[in-house]
């Protein structure tokens, strides 16, 4: 009797448990080249961002840019969700970051560099699970507070 109280128990408690379920943001995605606000020459040929979400109290992302030349930058992070400063590596002017997640679709991201406030970004993914919207705010060189947002699209 003993075992099967401590069996009924074990599966009771483990129906109790909620399962992780990863963001919608999960995924590879393809910037939209084309809607850059910027001349054509001067767009990257591509940028890719990978976001994993290893468990329930991480985000990891990874970013590749292909510049106009041919030129390669990139970037990689897993920060912790709760806000704590974590490690950016690469070469996006970026060494440093956070990241919280305020609901499954939505991730915002804090970057800086040597010290220096970077850019905050808001990522958020589309009801249909096909476009990713990024929101940046960054200060311009002459200290103006600046936005831009750019679109991506779901890679198989």
């Amino acid at each position: 009797m003993k075992t099967l109280s401590t069996l009924l128990l074990t599966a009771l408690l483990l129906h109790a448990v909620p399962v992780f379920a990863a963001s919608p943001l999960v995924g590879r995605w393809a910037l939209d080249i084309a809607s850059l606000p910027m001349p054509p020459d001067a767009r990257p040929k591509s940028v890719t961002l990978t976001f994993a979400q290893p468990d329930a109290g991480t985000w990891k992302t990874d970013i590749e840019i292909i510049a106009p030349d041919g030129g390669k930058m990139d970037s990689a992070a897993t920060l912790a969700l709760d806000g704590t400063p974590g490690r950016v590596t690469g070469s996006y002017w970026a060494d440093v970051g956070t990241a919280k997640m305020p609901a499954s679709n939505v991730v915002v991201v804090q970057l800086a560099y040597q010290g220096t406030p970077s850019s905050t970004r808001i990522y958020s993914v589309s009801a249909d699970g096909a476009t990713l919207t990024e929101t940046k705010a960054f200060f311009s060189k002459d200290g103006q507070p600046m936005s831009q947002t750019t679109m991506f699209k779901r890679l198989p």
